[in-house]
């Protein structure tokens, strides 16, 4: 089986932020904005979406905790390998993104920095050497 296109949800508490947020920090703009549910194009078959902790609570219910009580606290990480980590970097702390570990080689033979949204999702701007 083929798999056609992989959508990483982020769960938000506001959207309309997180949406401005991701768009200057990603340079582009969603090819969905609804309520409810936003997207990004990321390259590939990858899809950022962004997704109200309601929203995901509505759908699921009693089903999984309700995500607006995990609020600011990791819940995931978006590795992004880009063209210039450094630039992505700043563009996400000009637009309010806490700063967690500057831009330096890790052990795994890319160079990082990493900081976090809003919602505390880490995200990190990469370099790779492979």
């Amino acid at each position: 089986m083929r798999i056609h296109r992989v959508h990483t949800i982020l769960y938000v508490e506001d959207q309309k932020r997180s949406c401005e947020f991701y768009s200057k920090v990603l340079m582009t703009k969603p090819v969905l904005d609804v309520p409810g549910m936003t997207e990004f194009l990321l390259g590939g078959p990858a899809v950022l979406g962004l997704m109200p902790n309601k929203g995901i609570k509505r759908l699921l219910g009693d089903a999984i905790p309700d995500p607006a009580s995990g609020s600011e606290i990791p819940r995931a990480e978006l590795y992004l390998v880009v063209e210039d980590p450094t630039l992505m970097f700043e563009r996400a702390t000009k637009e309010g993104a806490k700063v967690l570990s500057p831009y330096e080689m890790r052990d795994w033979g890319d160079k990082v920095a990493y900081v976090q949204d809003f919602d505390g999702h880490v995200i990190a701007f990469a370099q790779s050497k492979k």
